[in-house]
Order: C-alpha cells, then structure tokens, then sequence
C-alpha cells in the first residue's frame, strides 16, 4: 500500500463520508440563526447560544481525537462514524424542526441540539480524517486520499447550497440522510488501515494531547497553516459585503460563489499532477502565489465590475485546489517521518479540526473590527468606506498570503520536507 498509489475508485470510496460531512456545514452555520430568529428567538441570547457552543464545538476536537486513537481498531471505527452520523442527521433534524415552543425553551432546545449535533460532527469528522492518514503511502497517495475528501467536500457545499436555498429544510434534511448513509457505507467498503499496535491506549491523556505538539514538523506546518488559513478566511468572512457594496451585485453573488467553489472542485484534478510533478511543498507554494496575484487585482475593482470579480472569483477558485489538497498531505508526512503512524492520527486529526475551526474565528476577529475602526459599515457608499472594504477584503490576505510564503520558505522549503 505506501509503494503504489490506491487507485482512485478505492481512494473515492475513502472520500465520499466528506461530502455529507460538508454538507451539513452551511445549514449550520449560515441558515440556523435567521431560522431562530424567525421563530421569535431574540438575537442577543441567540447569539450568546451560538458563541458558547462553537466554543464548546472548537474545544472538544483534540479530546475526541485522543479518544479515537485509544480505542482504533478498523470495526471500533466505523462505528464511531455511524454513531457519529446517526446523532449528526437526528440533532440535524432536531434544529431545524423544534418540538417547543416559547424563547426560553427554543433557546434550551437549540443549546443541547447544537451541543448534540456538534459533537456527532466532530467525532464522525475526527474519524474520517485519521481513517485517511492512517492509510499513509506515498506523497501522490496521500494528496489522492485528501482530494478525494476534500473535492468531494466542496461538491457537498454545492449541494447545500442549492438545496437550502431553491428546495427547503426537508428536502435539504432527506439529502444529508441519505449522503450519509452512502458515506458509510463506501467507507466500510474502503481500503483499510492497518492495525500497528496499542502504543497510544498507553499514553496518558495529557501524553496523548500534547504528543502532537512535540514534533517541531507539526508545530511549523500548524503555524504555516493557520497564517495560510487567515488568509483564507478573510476574503470568507467579507465576500457578501464586497459583493453587495463595492461591487452592487447582490444578485450575482449565487453566480459568484458558485463559480468559486465549481472552480475549486475542478482544479482538484490539476492540483493532483503539480503534486505529482513539483511535490506537495512547491505545490502549495505555487497555490499562494497565485493567491497573492488574484488578490492584488481586487483592489482596481468597483460599482458594476461584474465580470471582473467573476475572474477574481475563478481565480481564487483554482488556487483554492491547492489549500484544500496539499495541507492534509504533508500533514500525514509529518505524522509518518515522527513514527506516529498508526498510532496517533486521531490526536492529530483532532489539533487540525481545531485550528480549521480558530482560522475562521480569527478571521471575523481581524477582518470585522479592522473594517469598523476604517470607518465601513453595511450598506455604505462613502468612497473611503469602499476603499477601506477593498483593503480589507484584497489586501490583507495577500499580507496574510506572503507571510505564510515566509514561513513556508524559511521553515518548510529550506528542510526539503514533503
């Protein structure tokens, strides 16, 4: 298995778990809070709910992967992820369609079914990404294992989009259900990780939490993906109000993003052989520059530049092949060259899941204030406003971009690490 490449049909079934998985991502954190309010909930508690459980939901990601490693074994597993699925699918449900009413039992019933659904989804997500890692192999079987996964994912965004958006919450509900009942069930008929031994049920937890952290690889290539990550999630955080006030095409922004992710899942393929042809090091180096050059041209956008943002949008697309397929690559390298492996992707998996969930956290906490104190307000019009927008949107990920570029050279590159 770590001298051939699996074969991608074997490597799909492996991936398909990420498509529900993403799924359930933009229900969650897009459409959950207008539901509540709707039904009455006021914003303020709303929003103290939310804040507190994605805090709760960011925690628990290396505590559940401690608790994988201990207990892995292929059978033990897959039934974590069914378990993890079948709450994930009925605190899903339970969101969506309340069986209370009132503000005060609306609130407590959305605290425990987000607490519920984020742990399920946690733990299904811990599972997928150390099935994945554990697998091991060559750099070109690794980033085949992770494309799948996460080209699968964008497809599942995709879909929820369209979904939520032209098909409402039941039919939105029925599809998870049943992409999660796929997802499993390709992941049983996937190839399986090897069992090397119960090295990590021996470690205390402290040991096992920590372990990660002891590598110096994993410490650099966890500073060079949350600065990378930042620089991800700003342009995420503001896209909607670049859309509708410096570029005034609100309309067009399912045009936009669709075109974003399209673009994304079919650059995965590309991503794939400069993998192959560069390593995955030079890869994601390459997907940075092109980041930098995409953004840098949003600063000439303005009012009415439709197609020019679309470029921008399909630009950024393709580079986005790179972050989704080179991170978790070298991610299962790092593991691999520490003597982990087998032993402790669940630990691993679980500071990764972490740092994904602290970049957009970050974001919003750079991005949001830097914006206010700029003088740029929702709806605003005012050209220093639009000014401040379009810096804050274009330039500081391409600040962002360069000083993961630094990193990666200065930490990653030089080592000739893959």
């Amino acid at each position: 298995m770590r001298d051939a490449a699996l074969p991608h049909v074997a490597s799909a079934r492996y991936g398909l778990l990420g498509l529900p998985l993403a799924f359930v991502a933009l229900p969650l954190y897009v459409m959950l809070p207008a539901h509540y309010a709707q039904l009455g909930v006021p914003l303020a508690l709303l929003g103290l709910v939310l804040l507190g459980t994605r805090l709760f939901d960011a925690v628990i990601d290396p505590v559940l992967g401690r608790w994988v490693d201990a207990r892995w074994s292929p059978p033990r597993a897959l039934k974590a992820a069914t378990c993890g699925a079948l709450v994930l699918g009925s605190g899903f449900a339970a969101l969506f369609f309340p069986a209370v009413r009132g503000n005060t039992a609306l609130l407590l019933w959305c605290a425990a079914a987000l607490m519920a659904t984020f742990t399920a989804f946690s733990l299904a997500s811990v599972v997928h990404q150390a099935w994945g890692s554990r697998l091991g192999g060559s750099a070109v079987q690794r980033s085949r294992l992770v494309a799948w996964r996460e080209g699968l994912g964008l497809v599942g965004v995709l879909l929820a989009n369209v979904l939520a958006t032209q098909a409402g919450l039941v039919a939105t509900t029925a599809v998870l259900w049943l992409s999660l009942a796929l997802g499993l069930w390709a992941l049983s008929a996937a190839p399986v990780p090897h069992l090397v031994g119960a090295h990590a049920a021996l470690l205390t937890t402290h040991q096992s939490l920590a372990l990660p952290w002891r590598g110096s690889e994993f410490r650099h290539l966890m500073a060079l993906f949350m600065v990378n990550g930042i620089a991800s999630a700003i342009p995420a955080t503001l896209v909607i109000f670049f859309i509708n006030d410096r570029v005034q095409a609100a309309d067009w922004a399912p045009v936009f993003l669709g075109a974003y992710f399209v673009m994304g899942a079919a650059s995965v393929p590309i991503w794939l052989k400069l993998i192959k042809r560069l390593g995955p090091s030079n890869a994601w180096a390459c997907g940075m520059g092109l980041n930098v050059l995409t953004f840098v041209g949003v600063l000439a956008i303005g009012a009415g530049d439709r197609m020019a943002y679309l470029a921008v949008c399909l630009a950024s697309g393709l580079a986005l092949g790179a972050d989704l397929t080179v991170p978790g690559t070298l991610l299962t390298g790092v593991i691999q060259r520490a003597g982990h492996a087998g032993q402790s992707e669940g630990a691993y998996a679980g500071w990764w899941q972490l740092a994904t969930k602290l970049n957009l956290a970050l974001a919003a906490g750079l991005a949001l204030p830097a914006l206010q104190w700029w003088g740029y307000g929702p709806g605003a019009r005012d050209p220093q406003a639009l000014q401040a927008l379009s810096w804050a949107y274009g330039a500081l990920p391409c600040l962002f971009k360069l000083l993961a570029l630094t990193l990666w050279w200065r930490l990653w590159r030089r080592q000739n690490l893959e």
